[in-house]
């Protein structure tokens, strides 16, 4: 049996192409750690992929959750949360399974809230510049002023708000209030750094380089920038209004 303290939360919608990849990448870190697989009903099959490997690889380290339909990447995340915290990791990860996000990074985020006892760990695209790799250069500013306009609004000080790659801390997932996180996409990622910041948790952004996907489809869509754009202002007023749990130490 191989234990861990961490597990990476990867959600899936056809991603036959890379899933096997990022598994056995993961897997081959001197740091172990687990991975869930939140798959939203792929029709390319990316979850019988997964079960397969479970069956013939990694029965104690890999785990599926499958789900009817695709219901969105914040519901996948939360869904994933709640299993691993009904599970007691110390350290939950979110990554994505195209190589966007590199695997060897793991054991940086995971240093920084392990080591230097941060609460939330960020791989940042922005931090030291911009980091991007292969994007067209029209998504890139969409990414880069998405983060300046969310700092502008909120007086949020991150640079990279909307990164999809991240490692809590366990005891920030149980504070939040999962089920009162209300966005799916870009907002999603937005509404998580800025409540856990709200909370009071100590949040470190970790330069990372962000490669464009080479293999599969992307699943951005304007919908979910508008969703972001529109949701920043919400932020901002339940930042004014709303009162947030308190850290439990």
């Amino acid at each position: 049996m191989h234990e861990s303290d961490s597990i990476v939360i990867i959600p899936t919608y056809n991603e036959r192409e890379n899933i096997g990849k990022i598994i056995h990448a993961v897997f081959s870190l001197p740091k172990c750690f687990h991975i869930l697989v939140v798959d939203d009903g792929s029709p390319d099959k990316t979850g019988a992929i997964v079960k397969e490997i479970i069956r013939r690889d990694y029965p104690d380290r890999l785990f599926l959750m499958e789900r009817e339909g695709k219901l969105g990447l914040g519901t996948a995340y939360i869904a994933g949360f709640k299993w691993a915290l009904e599970r007691n990791y110390d350290y939950i990860f979110e990554m994505d399974a195209d190589f966007s996000h590199d695997p060897n990074d793991l054991p940086r985020l995971y240093a920084t809230c392990h080591d230097e006892g941060y609460d939330v760990a960020i791989g940042s695209r922005y931090v030291t510049g911009v980091n991007v790799v292969n994007w067209p250069i029209g998504r890139v500013l969409m990414s880069y002023f998405a983060s300046k306009y969310v700092r502008f609004v909120t007086g949020f000080k991150i640079h990279d708000t909307t990164a999809g790659f991240k490692c809590y801390r366990r005891r920030v997932l149980q504070t939040i209030e999962l089920d009162k996180i209300r966005f799916k996409g870009y907002a999603f990622q937005i509404e998580m750094k800025y409540t856990a910041y709200k909370i009071g948790f100590r949040i470190k952004e970790v330069s990372v380089i962000f490669v464009n996907r080479r293999e599969g489809v992307s699943k951005m869509s304007g919908g979910i920038f508008g969703e972001a754009f529109f949701g920043v202002l919400r932020l901002r007023w339940d930042g004014w209004t709303r009162k947030y749990p308190q850290i439990q130490y």
